[in-house]
């Protein structure tokens, strides 16, 4: 949290992380085994994402959808889409899939707060203004997240992260982070 770069949102992002991971090791366990209990195919469904600088980077999630799932569909998630497993819906609805993307905050590929990593089939789309967005690290969560989620057109959510981490404070994303809490419990946004 604070100021993209500085060691201050470093810090918080390595200790929140670690944290996080610790705290929902069961969380993590019970949603291994759920996973493959119901489907063939791996626990983790790592995709190309856009970072910081427009590098590509792994970003991981708990898988939610049949296994090999862009093989039979688009690559955005419909609404209702019939790829989506049943421990894949409870996942997505309460957010856990979300949950390993702490591994990446590790890694110093994404921040806990930042703007959403997109698809790099999106990203390659962007003009010039959009590119902006490289300029801050992804976050787990940010300012779209709480403000419209997957609600949004990429160009809208791009326009309001721009606008929001350049005038990024800590207390803006302390504010962010407590607002994450209501929007994952009342799944406004979500598909």
């Amino acid at each position: 949290m604070g100021k993209q770069g500085s060691f201050i949102k470093r810090f918080t992002d390595i200790v929140i992380s670690i944290i996080s991971l610790l705290l929902t090791l069961p969380i993590f366990i019970v949603s291994a085994v759920a996973i493959k209990l119901e489907s063939k195919g791996p626990v983790f469904f790592i995709q190309k994402r856009a970072g910081l600088n427009g590098r590509a980077f792994n970003m991981i999630k708990f898988r939610g959808m049949i296994d090999n799932a862009l093989n039979y569909g688009p690559e955005l998630t419909q609404q209702n889409d019939p790829r989506v497993t049943k421990v894949g819906r409870f996942l997505r609805r309460t957010s856990i899939d979300e949950l390993p993307q702490f591994i990446n905050v590790l890694k110093g590929e994404m921040s806990i707060i930042g703007p959403r990593p997109e698809i790099l089939s999106i990203t390659s789309k962007y003009s010039s203004e959009h590119k902006e967005v490289f300029k801050y690290m992804p976050g787990i969560t940010g300012y779209s997240q709480i403000n419209g989620r997957q609600m949004l057109t990429p160009d809208q959510r791009t326009k309001m992260e721009i606008d929001y981490y350049n005038n990024e404070t800590f207390w803006g994303d302390f504010k962010i982070m407590f607002n994450t809490i209501f929007v994952v419990i009342s799944n406004k946004g979500n598909l």
